[in-house]
């Protein structure tokens, strides 16, 4: 079963995430996980550029220490960077202890501010503790882009159908994901919608 959205059990079980922008304006954020990858990253940079678009990219610290120059061009491009572990860790499936030190090593080369948990998966504890440092971001929409299954013309309409003032969207740099498949018509459906993009969360 696929959940585009999360619950209301999940603000619950992490109060003070964020998951959506409160804000009257319409504003979309991108986000991109798993990267930098150097089969994705650099066409994507492509695409927003050609788009002037500026986004978030959460990055995983052993992609990151493995792609320096990939990191330059993100940050060259206006992007912002925030940190997705440094292993992508299953928190539910992580000691607490190891989880934490995971996040830190991965602070080094990503964000020491802006922290998304692999697979959106915590312990409460990891969470108290994390977010002492870090503002968690969580996402209001995920299209299921890594999800080849799923197909890209799902992703679309998912993205079409649900995206919101404020919604923070969790797409994937990863040459798994179809996000560069669908990514002009969606920033094309969703101008003509009257939205804009921000990447200050």
């Amino acid at each position: 079963m696929r959940f585009f959205r999360p619950g209301w059990i999940a603000g619950c079980i992490y109060p003070g995430a964020l998951f959506r922008i409160d804000t009257k304006e319409k504003l979309l954020y991108l986000t991109f996980d798993d990267g930098p990858d150097p089969d994705s990253t650099p066409a994507l940079l492509g695409l927003l550029s050609s788009r002037q678009i500026r986004c978030i990219f959460f990055c995983n610290g052993k992609n990151a220490e493995k792609h320096p120059e990939l990191l330059s061009a993100i940050l060259s491009g206006g992007h912002s960077i925030g940190n997705h572990g440094y292993s992508h860790p299953d928190g539910w499936k992580t000691k607490t202890v190891t989880y934490i030190e995971d996040a830190g090593k991965a602070e080094k080369v990503t964000s020491g501010s802006l922290f998304r948990p692999p697979f959106g998966r915590m312990k409460p504890a990891q969470f108290r503790l994390l977010r002492k440092k870090y503002r968690i971001v969580l996402w209001d929409l995920m299209p299921y882009d890594f999800d080849r299954s799923f197909g890209s013309e799902n992703v679309l309409k998912i993205l079409k159908t649900r995206i919101r003032t404020g919604s923070v969207i969790a797409l994937h740099d990863s040459r798994h994901s179809c996000a560069l498949e669908i990514l002009p018509e969606f920033i094309d459906y969703a101008v003509g919608e009257g939205y804009r993009f921000g990447n200050t969360l």
